[in-house]
């Protein structure tokens, strides 16, 4: 049974830090990408942070300089790591696993989901 688990959400003040964890299960974690997505209220969800089984990253725009992504592939878990936190980065962060395979299949999981609210 594959599981995502997020943790270490909840309220800072802007200026603020957190680390989010993704523990996971029940798939080859050592080859699949880890990402991390966010969905503010009212917004689409977006990709925040990526890193392949490479350990190569990539970050959007609205957060590059400020969060890290990393990943610890003998504990299964991915971490989001945020620094300089701002109102906008209020949202539910996801963490999402996902592979496409020499055939083209396409295998994705998600996470339930993290609140992260940045508010003095």
């Amino acid at each position: 049974q594959v599981q995502l688990v997020e943790s270490g959400g909840g309220l800072v003040q802007p200026g603020g830090s957190l680390k989010l964890s993704c523990e996971t299960s029940g798939f080859n974690f050592n080859d699949f990408a880890m990402k991390w997505y966010r969905q503010g209220p009212g917004k689409e969800r977006e990709l925040v942070a990526a890193i392949n089984h490479a350990f190569h990253t990539d970050y959007s725009e609205s957060v590059l300089g400020r969060f890290y992504i990393f990943r610890d592939d003998t504990r299964r878990t991915s971490y989001l790591r945020m620094n300089a936190l701002k109102p906008e980065d209020t949202a539910v962060y996801y963490c999402n696993a996902q592979l496409e395979d020499f055939d083209g299949k396409n295998y994705e999981y998600w996470g339930q989901g993290t609140q992260v609210t940045v508010s003095s």
